[in-house]
């Protein structure tokens, strides 16, 4: 008897379903999702004296999943300790110390930033509810867990300022650091970094204050920015400034303030030659009382001199009492603003006389010309970088000082005088010019620049 075909192909289309279901039950036998799911120990004590401060809790999958652990106390408040995450089908096991997702108890006030990242849950006993789901199933495992003696004070951050929302780190002496002052109240870690909007983390280095590492205590923080370092800032920007404490049981504070970077670079600039083989040219001309500048008054500036054609020489002779005039350039090759400050190019100096003498300081972060000769002090003759024509101002918005800046990738002419009253005892002397960054360096490029042999006559018709 010959059966239709169509009676054929079902039995065949029956057939391989049940291979199918044959085979996914061998494959995948109708087991549970959570296969296994308990802690080691039942009860803990969390507090880092080494005994049964943790315990393990091991749990199998049989399919993937979505994973939960979760505590309920008597009350019925719960703590999270895992939620939500994706499991492949395996065997796993994970540390328990009491320690949670951060929450804040009833009546706690902290401040608006302070942020509880990590922390114990008080003693007590606890159910615990395993939870893994997918989106065919959901299954639960239940059990308690008991904690007690844990050392649950929280690494506070009672003090956490920053001296200033922005900061300027170009080694110009103003706003180039911030200073960050924490309180701890607990002996914890600390790490103090500036955050990127990327999340990169910048360490800031902590002051050498005597502060032990890691006890409860103050803690002062210095960040430049990395520019002492000779590194380059972070870009203009705002960032964050995080402050986070952990203690030993696991515990973490989290505190953050914005801060402003503006301004920020390494700053370059050199005395660049004038003509060929010359950096520094030199002149001399009659002194006038109109030129002198003492504390109390400040003196006529001589003119931008007109130079002779032979200025290679390597000798200047000046008669005594008269004037030697110096003009050179300077070049700001970085791509941020220099400070400078008084006395403008054209200030006149006596012999005997330094820069304090005509009421200009010394002045950390500014930038200054210096002269110097054999038988001085260290540039004690010294001119702003440039004149107001050359200079841009910027108000500090704290102070409302103004300051005098060379912009960025520009040049500008100083020059200036020293009366010769004086015959030194080596005569003649040699002298030559630099470019001071007071308080930071003289780099080596910048110092002693085109020395030059300078005769003090005696009378006008001496020769050395």
């Amino acid at each position: 008897m010959r059966f239709p075909i169509w009676i054929t192909a079902v039995a065949a289309i029956i057939g391989l379903l049940l291979v199918v279901v044959i085979a996914n039950l061998i494959i995948n036998p109708n087991t549970d999702l959570i296969l296994t799911a308990g802690f080691e120990n039942e009860t803990i004590s969390p507090n880092a004296d080494g005994n049964a401060d943790i315990t393990r809790f091991t749990y199998e999958l049989a399919r993937n999943a979505e994973i939960s652990l979760i505590f309920e106390n008597e009350d019925g408040t719960q703590f999270i300790f895992r939620e939500n995450e994706p499991r492949i089908p395996e065997e796993y096991s994970m540390f328990f110390s009491g320690v949670v997702e951060g929450y804040t108890l009833d009546g706690e006030t902290f401040p608006v930033d302070l942020v509880v990242e990590r922390r114990l849950i008080p003693d007590g006993v606890y159910t615990w509810r395993f939870v893994a789901e997918n989106p065919d199933e959901r299954e639960e495992v239940i059990g308690a867990l008991v904690i007690e003696d844990a050392d649950s004070p929280l690494p506070l951050i009672s003090n956490f300022t920053v001296g200033s929302e922005t900061f300027t780190p170009n080694q110009d002496g103003v706003d180039d650091r911030v200073i960050i002052n924490i309180l701890l109240e607990k002996e914890a870690d600390l790490r103090v970094f500036l955050e990127t909007d990327a999340g990169q983390e910048l360490p800031i280095a902590r002051r050498n204050d005597g502060a032990r590492d890691g006890e409860a205590g103050r803690y002062t923080y210095d960040y430049e920015g990395g520019v002492d370092l000779g590194q380059d800032p972070p870009p203009d920007g705002t960032y964050t400034i995080v402050v986070i404490a952990q203690d030993d049981e696991g515990q973490r504070i989290r505190r953050e303030e914005e801060l402003t970077i503006e301004l920020g670079g390494k700053p370059f600039a050199e005395i660049s030659s004038q003509f060929v083989d010359r950096e520094v040219i030199y002149t001399t001309q009659p002194y006038e009382e109109r030129f002198y500048s003492d504390r109390d008054s400040v003196g006529d500036l001589i003119d931008l001199p007109d130079y002779p054609e032979a200025i290679d020489v390597s000798l200047v002779s000046v008669p005594i009492g008269d004037l030697l005039v110096f003009q050179l350039t300077v070049n700001n090759y970085s791509d941020v603003p220099i400070r400078t400050t008084a006395p403008p190019p054209g200030t006149v100096y006596d012999y005997g006389q330094i820069a304090s003498s005509v009421g200009a300081l010394e002045e950390p972060g500014a930038w200054r010309v210096g002269i110097q000769c054999d038988s001085t002090d260290v540039y004690p003759w010294r001119w702003a970088i440039g004149t107001d024509d050359d200079l841009i101002t910027i108000v500090d918005e704290d102070t409302g000082r103004e300051f005098k800046y060379l912009p960025p990738q520009s040049y500008s002419t100083v020059w200036g005088a020293i009366r010769m009253d004086e015959i030194p005892v080596q005569n003649p002397h040699t002298c030559w010019a630099g470019l001071i960054h007071e308080g930071v360096a003289v780099s080596i490029q910048n110092s002693n620049v085109d020395p030059r042999e300078i005769f003090v006559a005696d009378t006008a018709s001496e020769t050395p």
